[in-house]
């Protein structure tokens, strides 16, 4: 950069001072440069220099400013960078001072005088349905409509208490900050509109379910105490299995094929009923959740798979099966279209805002249980209560991926979570909190709990008192005298024809074998396709089957719940899975270009190791050459690892592979280590330690050190295996006879269809998943 600076004052040939500004360049020799120095005293030489002097200090000043506020302003960006971090990694815990809270009242609408104990809420979208008419004709109770963005400025139904936009924004109501303009989930201004106008209980509806005999009264538990009340003993399911976190209430009904949205994909094989109940007083039931012919409360999984396209569904249920009631400890989804709350549940109401449309209710109703133990409150599932018409209409399934990735993990978390506050409005509070830490939901729910809480307390709700939570304490052993017994009926129901008669109660008969033989293994399960569109089809698929079902892959996923692995040195990281499930019978690891046929593996030993060492193509012997080539490279490093191992792993190994010149290679796409070989396995690869040895080299070294080959169990040996590249997915590869086929690429959801239909052949009740 040029510097333009002032000169220096020079004398002039008149004897004044120059005052010319100009560009720095080399002076003009002076004429009398070689005149003899003048003896200058200091203070004569500062007198005639004073003009350098003050100019060279101006700019040494200058540069050290200019260095201290460019370090001051990079500390600045940075104290502020790292404050933004920590407010993205923290979440705010709100400060509410509940003795302050002033109340809301209704002076912006008509019926701020109108007071009923019964109140129906339900989201509108289009003109008055059919059902909803219906509804304002049952007895005693109000219906209330929300109104959204979506909502025809002229809605209008007689009867009915109408809340548009405009009108819920005049209410006051805090939670309208955090509410979206297009979605059900602002039934909550709804919500709270009824508590200010006295109610106890609200059914929380839509507008396409008609009430069965249109009489609520007739199926739910309205009254639980005074002279209305039924004061009837309710079945409840067992607490005898400690483990058990969530069962699927349709079971119960008379239907094992169909399960709920948000009921997690892991638990959609468990389709045995109750061996037996137990009883308790009615009287807690503050959340009632009805089931609903026609078309029940399904996810996309079950809605896009088990029906043609333009066929809508009628599925009935046991309308004579008995109401159940849940212990503390086990959960049941719950939705916001045909469930009584109670009073003492109102708070349990509030429908998150920060989760897709299609989670909202169901992560509320596992929230609401949770806390409804608090109060010693029970959810109790009744049998149908209304008849929802199936309008053929698609959503998309990324509105439930929420669900699908972590209703499992946030069901563990709420039974395992704990509070010590003193009030259920903070113990609320918390929880949320905690939620929002663990990515649950986001800080933004936590301030919106904070709002309904705040506005719960402001329209005149009473929170209910606190009581000692159950499964805390020791609960005393199930006598046969208080073993109660139902079996539920067998209802037919249709799914893209197959109807369930004797042959699919035969093929449901499977499924309970399969289940129960491979129940306490764990798959691990090795993608190389996108897992974005394979992963959840995956768990569909085997989570019916194994204990659990988990997915490596390259590229992590947090959203699918898939962890990192890398493929060349896989066996490295099954040591840590190892101990993650130390009760686990054995661990199968499966490549996802092989297609498990898990019908074919029942005759196996689960004590003995499987691999493919009996499959030509996949388990190979190869002479080596050179110690330079990679082949060379492996065979040195199994041999110095087989020259740590213990005695009777070297014995083992050297007993198959006689010849030091030989190296064993096989593709490793499936094997099986059974609960007794765990920690020698692991020590084995202990051993291995960093050295960068190949998996199809690594894994058969270990096996052949575990154990003698002709100790394996030869259950893979008539497994289909061509080295074709890439794989052809052709229906004449495929054989449902032998245990398992490779290759076969599935890395989309049509490639996946295919391959259901195929395997459809071994196991009829997939035809239900396409």
């Amino acid at each position: 950069m040029l510097v333009q600076e002032q000169s220096l004052p020079e004398k002039s040939p008149n004897g004044s001072k120059s005052t010319n500004s100009k560009l720095r360049t080399l002076a003009p020799l002076h004429p009398n440069r070689l005149k003899p120095a003048k003896n200058l005293d200091r203070s004569t030489w500062v007198s005639e220099n004073w003009y350098r002097i003050v100019a060279i200090l101006l700019l040494v000043v200058t540069v050290a400013a200019l260095f201290f506020l460019r370090n001051v302003g990079e500390s600045a960006a940075l104290l502020c960078f790292q404050s933004q971090a920590q407010q993205i990694e923290s979440v705010e815990y709100p400060k509410i001072d509940w003795k302050s809270i002033e109340r809301i009242k209704d002076q912006v609408t008509p019926y701020g005088d109108f007071r009923s104990e019964r109140w129906i809420v339900v989201s509108v979208s289009d003109y008055p349905s059919d059902s909803l008419r219906g509804m304002v004709k049952i007895k005693g109770w109000q219906v209330l409509a929300i109104g959204n963005s979506r909502t025809p400025a002229d809605w209008e139904l007689k009867g009915v208490i109408y809340l548009s936009l405009e009108t819920q924004a005049k209410l006051g109501f805090r939670v309208l900050e955090y509410l979206p303009y297009d979605s059900y989930i602002r039934k909550s201004v709804g919500y709270l509109f009824a508590i200010q106008h006295g109610a106890m209980k609200i059914f929380d509806a839509d507008d396409r379910g008609d009430v069965i005999d249109g009489d609520l009264g007739k199926h739910f538990d309205v009254e639980l105490v005074g002279e209305q009340a039924r004061q009837e003993i309710l079945l409840q399911y067992s607490h005898e299995n400690e483990n058990r976190t969530v069962v699927n209430p349709y079971i119960h009904f008379g239907q094992r094929s169909v399960w709920p949205r948000g009921l997690p994909l892991e638990n959609v094989g468990e389709v045995s009923h109750e061996e037996y109940y137990t009883e308790i007083y009615s009287g807690k039931q503050f959340i009632q959740q009805g089931i609903s012919n026609g078309l029940p409360d399904v996810d996309s999984v079950f809605y896009f798979t088990r029906k043609s396209e333009l066929e809508a569904f009628d599925i009935r249920f046991d309308e004579r099966a008995p109401k159940f009631a849940l212990p503390q400890g086990v959960m049941v989804p719950v939705n916001s279209f045909n469930t009584l709350y109670h009073s003492s549940a109102f708070w349990a109401l509030m429908l998150p805002v920060s989760v897709s449309s299609m989670s909202s209710d169901v992560l509320r109703g596992f929230w609401g249980q949770r806390l409804l133990w608090e109060i010693g409150g029970h959810v109790v599932v009744y049998p149908p209560t209304v008849y929802r018409r199936d309008r053929i209409e698609s959503y998309p399934f990324s509105e439930e991926k929420d669900l699908h990735v972590n209703v499992g993990r946030l069901i563990k978390f709420l039974v395992s979570w704990r509070s010590t506050k003193n009030r259920l409005c903070e113990k609320i509070l918390e929880l949320s909190y905690v939620m929002a830490e663990e990515r649950f939901w986001t800080e933004n729910d936590v301030k919106f709990t904070a709002a309904w809480l705040q506005d719960l307390l402001a329209v005149g709700y009473q929170q209910p008192r606190l009581m000692s939570l159950e499964f805390d304490r020791p609960r005393a052993a199930i006598g046969l005298g208080d073993r109660k017994h139902f079996v539920p009926q067998k209802l037919p129901s249709m799914h893209l024809g197959v109807e369930e008669t004797g042959t699919v109660n035969y093929e449901i008969g499977n499924l309970i074998r399969w289940r129960k033989y491979f129940g306490n293994v764990v798959l691990i399960m090795f993608c190389s396709g996108p897992v974005e569109r394979t992963a959840l089809e995956w768990r569909l698929l085997y989570g019916r089957i194994f204990k659990t079902v988990i997915i490596l892959s390259e590229q992590k996923n947090d959203d699918l719940a898939v962890d990192q692995g890398q493929l060349d040195y896989i066996y490295k990281q099954l040591p840590k899975i190892f101990n993650r499930y130390t009760s686990a019978e054995g661990f199968l690891f499966l490549q996802d270009y092989t297609v498990l046929n898990y019908w074919n593996l029942l005759q196996a030993d689960k004590t003995k190791l499987w691999i493919t060492d009996k499959v030509p193509k996949s388990w190979t012997t190869v002479s080596v050459k050179s110690s330079r080539d990679w082949y060379g490279k492996q065979a040195g490093m199994v041999t110095k690892v087989v020259g740590t191992l213990p005695v009777h792993f070297q014995v083992s190994f050297k007993e198959t592979s006689k010849n030091k010149l030989d190296l064993v290679i096989c593709s490793s796409e499936i094997f099986y280590v059974p609960r007794r070989f765990i920690d020698d396995f692991t020590e084995v690869v202990a051993l291995i330690g960093d050295m960068e040895m190949h998996y199809k080299v690594a894994i058969p070294m270990s096996f052949l050190a575990l154990d003698s080959p002709k100790n394996f169990d030869p259950v893979l040996s008539t497994m289909v295996y061509e080295e074709t590249s890439p794989p052809k997915n052709s229906s004449t590869l495929y054989s449902a006879q032998v245990p398992a086929v490779y290759p076969w690429s599935v890395s989309s959801e049509q490639e996946f269809i295919r391959l259901v239909r195929v395997m459809a052949a071994g196991d009829p009740l997939l035809m239900e998943l396409v």
